[in-house]
C-alpha cells in the first residue's frame, strides 16, 4: 500500500490507506484516544478505540515517527473534514526524546535563542516552517520571473583571492597555504558574466564580518542577484526589479498559500510603478539634514511610512546616492556626477535591495580606482575584462531573508532562517 499525504486524503474517502509522520499530539480520554500525526502536508486525525492499540499510542511520545494504516471517514470537526478510524500504528523508530517546548501549541512559546540552540526540531513548528516554505517559493518565483525574461543562472565562487570589495569586512581562510577570503557578493563575477550571456542571475550564500548585532543582520545570508547588459541607465534595472519582485510574491501567494495562512499573512501588491524619490527629496521628506551622506535606519523608517501615506505602497525607490557612498564600479549620474545612477529599494522602511548602473569602460574604471586612491593590481582580473568591450550593465541584489521576515512581520530576521549565523552563532 502506498503512502499518501494528509492532504490527500480526501479522494480515499471510505477507503483504506497509509499514512507516515511525527506523533504531533495525543489526547488520551477514557473510552478512546486521539492520535494527531504530523506529516510533511500538514496534521491528519487518528481515532484510536481498540484498547490494545490505545495502549501502544499512549507509550509513544510526542515527535515519535510512526506508521499508520486505517480507514478514511469524514468528521467536520477533524482536521481537513477527515479522519482516520479502525487504525494500526506501528513505530518506524525508537521513541522519541521529547524536544524542549511543545510543539503541538499554536504558538512556540520558547525563547528565540532557545529555539535557536534546538533548530533541528523548533523548525518542525508549523509557525517556523511556514517561513522556510514562504521562502523557497519566493526563489522559485525569483527564477521564473527571470527566466521567463531570457536570463540564465549562474554560479560563482564563494573563496576569493583578495579581500577588494570593501576593505576588512571579510572573513578570511586557509587556502592551501595561501590566503583566501569568503565572498562578499558575486558582484565582480555577475558583471563578468554579463560580458557572456547578457542577462544573468544567481542564488547564492554571501559572507560579511561585519560586528552588527542587530535583529536585521546576519554575517552568512541568501543573495538574490541579477545583472543585466544594454541597458540605458539604472531606471532599465529598476524596471526589472519591479517586475522580478511582482513574480516572487505571485510565486508566494500560489505556492505557499497554506503557510501564509499559518502565519495570517498576505503579500502586499506591487504597485506598476513603484514610486521613486531622490535622496536628495528623501534626506527633506525623513526630516535628516540635508548633508547627511546615508540614510539611517529612523530615516528609512519614515521614508516607509510616507510612501504608505502619499502613495498606498509597500514599496519605495529611493535613487541617486551619493558618490562616495557606493562602490568605485557605480555609474555616476551625467547631469549630476556627485550623485550616482544607484537606487535602493524600501520595503515597510526596511532597506532590502540595492542596486544601480555600473561602469561598463575600462578607463572609467581606472579613473575610478584613482579617484579614490586605490590600486589596479587587486582588482585586474576583475577591471581587464572590461578592456574587452562590456554593454552599459546593471543590477541589483535581493537579501532573501530580510525578504521574508518583513514579509511575515517576523521581528527577527533569525526567525527566517534554518540555522542563522551571526556574530556569535556559529551551531548548529
Amino acid at each position: 500500500m502506498q503512502r499518501i499525504l494528509s492532504d490527500q486524503l480526501t479522494p480515499y474517502t471510505g477507503r483504506t490507506v497509509r499514512i507516515a509522520g511525527w506523533v504531533h499530539r495525543r489526547r488520551l480520554l477514557k473510552s478512546v484516544a486521539f492520535l494527531i500525526v504530523r506529516d510533511a502536508a500538514g496534521l491528519a486525525q487518528v481515532v484510536v478505540t481498540d484498547p490494545a492499540v490505545r495502549a501502544d499510542v499512549a507509550a509513544l511520545p510526542e515527535e515519535t515517527v510512526v506508521e499508520v494504516v486505517a480507514t478514511v471517514v469524514t468528521n467536520a470537526a477533524a482536521p481537513g473534514g477527515l479522519e482516520l478510524t479502525d487504525p494500526t500504528v506501528r513505530p518506524l523508530g525508537p521513541p522519541a526524546v521529547p524536544p524542549p517546548f511543545d510543539l503541538y501549541r499554536p504558538d512556540l512559546a520558547a525563547t528565540l535563542p532557545t529555539q535557536l540552540d534546538h533548530a533541528p526540531v523548533a523548525l518542525r513548528h508549523p509557525t517556523r516552517s511556514a517561513a522556510l516554505r514562504i521562502s523557497a517559493a519566493a526563489v522559485a518565483g525569483f527564477r521564473a520571473a527571470l527566466d521567463a525574461r531570457r536570463f540564465v543562472e549562474i554560479h560563482t565562487p564563494k573563496v576569493v583571492a583578495s579581500s577588494t570589495e570593501s576593505g576588512a569586512n571579510v572573513f578570511a581562510l586557509d587556502w592551501f597555504g595561501r590566503p583566501a577570503y569568503l565572498a562578499q557578493s558575486p558582484q565582480f563575477y555577475k558583471q563578468l558574466m554579463v560580458g557572456v550571456f547578457e542577462r544573468v542571475y544567481e542564488v547564492g550564500p554571501v559572507f560579511r564580518a561585519e560586528p552588527h548585532d542587530t535583529v536585521r543582520h546576519l554575517a552568512q545570508y541568501t543573495s538574490l542577484d541579477v545583472e543585466l547588459g544594454f541597458v540605458t541607465d539604472h531606471r532599465d534595472v529598476m524596471a526589472v526589479l519591479r517586475d522580478t519582485l511582482a513574480g516572487m510574491l505571485d510565486a508566494v501567494g500560489d505556492r505557499a498559500a497554506g503557510a501564509l495562512a499559518t502565519l495570517g499573512v498576505e503579500p502586499p501588491p506591487v504597485p506598476a510603478q513603484i514610486p521613486a524619490v531622490h535622496f536628495t527629496d528623501a534626506l527633506r521628506i525623513a526630516g535628516a539634514p540635508a548633508d547627511e551622506p546615508d540614510l539611517a535606519p529612523a530615516h528609512e523608517r519614515a521614508l516607509g511610512e510616507w510612501a504608505r501615506r502619499e502613495h498606498g505602497s509597500e514599496f519605495l525607490f529611493v535613487t541617486g546616492y551619493p558618490m562616495a557612498k557606493r562602490p568605485f564600479y557605480t555609474h555616476p549620474d551625467p547631469a549630476w556626477p556627485g550623485y550616482s545612477n544607484g537606487f535602493d529599494l524600501l520595503f515597510r522602511g526596511l532597506e532590502l535591495v540595492t542596486g544601480g548602473q555600473r561602469l561598463h569602460r575600462h578607463a572609467d574604471y581606472l579613473a575610478a580606482l584613482a579617484a579614490r586612491g586605490e590600486p589596479v593590481e587587486p582588482y585586474a582580473g576583475y577591471v581587464d575584462a572590461f578592456r574587452h568591450g562590456m554593454p552599459p550593465h546593471g543590477g541589483f541584489a535581493i537579501g532573501l531573508e530580510r525578504l521574508v521576515a518583513r514579509l511575515t512581520g517576523a521581528p527577527n530576521i533569525r526567525e527566517a532562517t534554518a540555522f542563522p549565523r551571526d556574530l556569535h552563532r556559529l551551531t548548529p
